[in-house]
């Protein structure tokens, strides 16, 4: 006779009458349901293949038929066939008559297959992103979203008993309600104590409820823990540390017990719920015993977590040391990296850059340059930078956000028990460059000083950002615009705008007086902006940009359009003009 596929633990009929619950080298531990009946059987294996080798050769018989036919014909003999219909089942699973659920043949059944990355803590360095993909992955899902802290505790997760305010009508000694002149009742506004269901609990009624309301594949309900390892896991799961084990079908290996409290709210929860009695008899059949646990789950008996509720949190390993999480705790997740890597958008990277002084500096070189320096000093990849560390504006990080996210992080989470005797922390007079050397106060009003910054990345050896030079004196100006560029805005409401920022540049300059610009001092790279003499020993290209404006004066122009913007802005403030000026395009 032929070699038969093997049936396993855990295998189902796609019917779901038999489960294979246990076995060991002679017998199965069936799990047999029969109009509303449950119980196990042991089967044996020698007389179930001498039953699949009869209905291999005749897969139109019944049990009873295979019963009489094979009666009084084997030393086996002595277990008279007493469970012949189960023996049917297993054989036609077998010979794959039916389908097999998690077995050797194809599922027919939606809620079969294998589920995975159910509990899943997506973790790396600050600004990799860990937050963002989750949200990409789960976009259009079901999701319920908290981030722990230190002061969080099972209560706050799960849910607990509040104070709360209830409008509830007022009733007079004897007990009858009070009705004003329009015999409407007089209501009033009284504290009550009710249980407050919180993340946890809110994610966990919703996932059953979608069990209650799916035909087909089950909708999933996501509950999404931001910085997971800013509280006290242990202490915030409390005994739901034990759901977190899941079956291979995604469900709690090990039910746990619910409190009075929490029985009387879900019970409430789930009042008028109903699972199918296909979903029942498939969720049934993963445990052991003869217990009802979809019926125990929707009378708030047990917690059970289903397939269909998946948890996801997020950790920065640069905030390990808040509460170490446990390596029971840690088994129970799987744990998905986010590398440093370059952002992209669409497909295409993202070249973000920042804006200091009148330089503007590659983001992603800087990242670069100051991971290798914060992993030579640190000996650990924790405190290094992502490429999302801090937000850009239309791809430009200021020299503002950069001093208040970077400079802050660096000068006091990484570098501070470090030292700062590297050159990179050098100023221009060879003394430290301190964390206050980056503000200074102007007119009472505390300013980034952008130099320091140019300074610091400069140090770093960060690549400049090197924008194409855009002037062209025979360019037309017929009114179109082709490429991003500058749009100055006069308080009588005059516009100075061309397709070329270099030529707005020098028009408005223009018109201001380049005498009172070059009073302000403004410099390009260490260059005065504007000057009544030529720029010498120059081999950056700063000499071959400079153009000539009125009043026998030259300026620079070899710096960005959001530079243009920024110094344009910084005339008009200290001029007192209420120019408006933007970048189109």
């Amino acid at each position: 006779m032929p070699e038969y596929k093997k049936l396993k633990i855990g295998d189902m009929s796609d019917n779901g009458q038999i489960t294979i619950v246990d076995e060991d080298r002679l017998c199965y531990i069936v799990k047999s349901v029969s109009n509303g009946a449950v119980g196990n059987r042991t089967i044996s294996k020698a007389l179930l293949k001498e039953f699949t080798d009869y209905v291999a050769e005749h897969p139109d018989t019944n049990g009873n038929s295979a019963k009489e036919a094979l009666s009084g014909k084997s030393e086996i003999d002595k277990y008279e066939y007493g469970y012949n219909a189960t023996y049917l089942m297993l054989a036609k699973m077998i010979l794959g008559y039916v389908g097999v659920i998690g077995g050797q043949t194809t599922s027919k059944h939606p809620k079969s297959k294998k589920i995975t990355n159910l509990q899943q803590i997506y973790y790396g360095a600050p600004g990799t992103g860990k937050s963002h993909i989750i949200n990409e992955t789960i976009c259009g899902e079901s999701v319920i979203r908290t981030t722990f802290h230190p002061d969080s505790d099972y209560s706050t997760f799960v849910g607990c008993y509040k104070p709360t305010t209830k409008t509830v009508k007022m009733r007079d000694m004897a007990g009858h309600i009070i009705k004003d002149d329009n015999s409407e009742p007089v209501t009033e506004e009284r504290i009550v104590y009710e249980f407050v269901e919180q993340a946890f609990l809110q994610a966990y009624i919703q996932a059953w409820k979608f069990y209650a309301n799916s035909n087909d594949e089950t909708k999933k309900q996501f509950l999404v823990i931001e910085e997971i390892n800013r509280g006290n896991c242990a202490q915030i799961f409390g005994d739901l540390f034990q759901l977190l084990d899941r079956n291979s079908y995604g469900f709690s290996d090990y039910p746990i017990q619910a409190d009075n409290d929490m029985r009387k709210q879900l019970k409430k929860a789930f009042n008028g719920l109903n699972i199918s009695d296909e979903n029942k008899v498939h969720i049934n059949a993963y445990y052991k015993g003869d217990k009802d646990y979809v019926k125990q789950v929707l009378e708030g008996e047990i917690l059970l977590l289903p397939d269909n509720f998946y948890i996801w949190a997020t950790m920065n390993t640069s905030d390990q040391s808040l509460f170490p999480i446990d390596s029971a705790f840690k088994r129970r997740w799987d744990w998905q990296y986010m590398p440093i890597s370059k952002g992209r958008e669409n497909g295409k990277d993202m070249n973000w850059s920042i804006i200091a002084n009148d330089n503007e500096y590659d983001w992603w070189s800087f990242l670069t340059k100051i991971n290798e320096q914060i992993g030579s000093t640190t000996n650990s990849e924790d405190k290094k930078l992502g490429f999302f560390f801090c937000k850009a504006v239309n791809g430009k990080i200021s020299a503002e956000t950069f001093v208040g996210k970077v400079i802050f992080y660096l000068w006091n989470d990484v570098f501070k028990d470090f030292g700062f005797d590297n050159a990179i922390f050098n100023d221009e007079d060879g003394s430290t460059l301190s964390f206050d050397k980056f503000y200074a106060t102007e007119n009472g009003k505390v300013i980034v000083c952008k130099d320091k910054v140019d300074k610091f990345l400069k140090n770093l050896g960060v690549d400049a950002v090197e924008e194409a030079e855009d002037v062209d004196e025979n360019e037309p100006n017929d009114g179109t615009f082709t490429k991003r560029h500058l749009k100055v805005v006069y308080p009588d409401g005059r516009i100075v705008e061309n397709n070329n920022s270099t030529t707005t540049l020098i028009e408005v300059i223009n018109e201001i007086g380049p005498a009172k610009v070059a009073e302000l001092n403004l410099k390009i790279s260490g260059y005065p902006m504007i000057s009544r003499e030529r720029i010498k020993n120059d081999d950056k290209g700063y000499r071959s940009s400079q153009r000539e404006i009125n009043d026998g004066y030259w300026i620079v122009t070899k710096f960005s359009t959001d530079a243009k913007l920024a110094k344009l802005q910084e005339i008009s403030n200290k001029l007192n003009l209420e120019l408006q000026v933007s970048v189109e395009g």
